[in-house]
């Protein structure tokens, strides 16, 4: 038995798994200079690899170690006034998640979602930037139960971030990372608590973490150059783009 066997679990060959180790690189170098798109973009190829079972499960597992990598190496950049309350409300909502279950059809939240986004990212918000510790914690609430639902979140995060942090790129990616960290932490422990096998899967998780810090490291040096400007203007392109492609998504559930 090759070391490869030993390592990777039963179904994955080793050079789709190393595909999947240096596409973290590239994808979390990506969401660290611009802020979305990497997250959205792995899970589309591991589902190409991965099978459905363990697709969201070890996704979730990798954006965990991505985020908290980010959110520690950017760690000077993040808004503890924003993060804290941000981490209460996502404990809370992912409590009354657990009591609620709500069946709102997959479609309709892929629709909706992509359009509110689409909203809140070329519109302003009245009020965003003023909003009190509370207000950030019900926001929160409603994302950590959101994302119970439906696995697009992010960009929502994003989206309203952005709104907060109009001239601050640097705050923006930085408690983006830190919230995402709580969200996908929480989505480890539903997964955990409902069976899922993560020990057969942890030495390609921990590489793909690895590989994503340093793409992190990376990414981080770009976003370092950026103009605001610049930025502002790919992560608007970014952010509608994945939108676009949720509004599409949600059309074809519907049809």
């Amino acid at each position: 038995m090759g070391l490869g066997e030993i390592l990777l679990p039963d179904g994955l060959a080793a050079l789709p798994a190393l595909l999947l180790v240096a596409a973290s690189f590239f994808t979390s170098a990506l969401t660290a200079a611009f802020g979305v798109g990497g997250g959205v973009a792995m899970l589309t190829l591991m589902g190409f690899f991965l099978p459905v079972a363990a697709l969201i499960p070890v996704h979730g597992a990798v954006q965990l170690g991505s985020n908290t990598g980010r959110a520690w190496h950017q760690r000077a950049n993040i808004r503890l006034d924003i993060a804290v309350p941000f981490v209460a409300g996502s404990l809370l909502g992912a409590i009354v998640g657990v009591f609620f279950v709500f069946q709102i059809p997959d479609a309709v939240l892929k629709l909706v979602l992509g359009l509110f986004v689409i909203a809140v990212t070329w519109a302003k918000l009245p009020g965003v930037e003023k909003l009190s510790a509370a207000g950030l914690a019900v926001g929160s609430a409603f994302l950590a139960l959101l994302s119970m639902f439906v696995g697009a979140t992010g960009p929502l995060l994003s989206a309203l971030l952005a709104q907060i942090f109009a001239g601050d790129r640097k705050a923006l990616v930085a408690t983006h990372a830190a919230g995402m960290t709580v969200q996908h932490a929480l989505k480890i422990v539903v997964f955990g608590f409902a069976g899922f096998a993560f020990a057969a899967w942890l030495p390609l998780i921990a590489l793909m973490v690895l590989s994503g810090y340093l793409g992190t490291v990376y990414g981080t040096r770009w976003l370092e150059r950026l103009p605001e400007e610049t930025f502002r203007r790919w992560f608007r392109i970014g952010l509608t783009l994945l939108a676009l492609d949720l509004v599409r998504r949600g059309i074809m559930g519907l049809l």
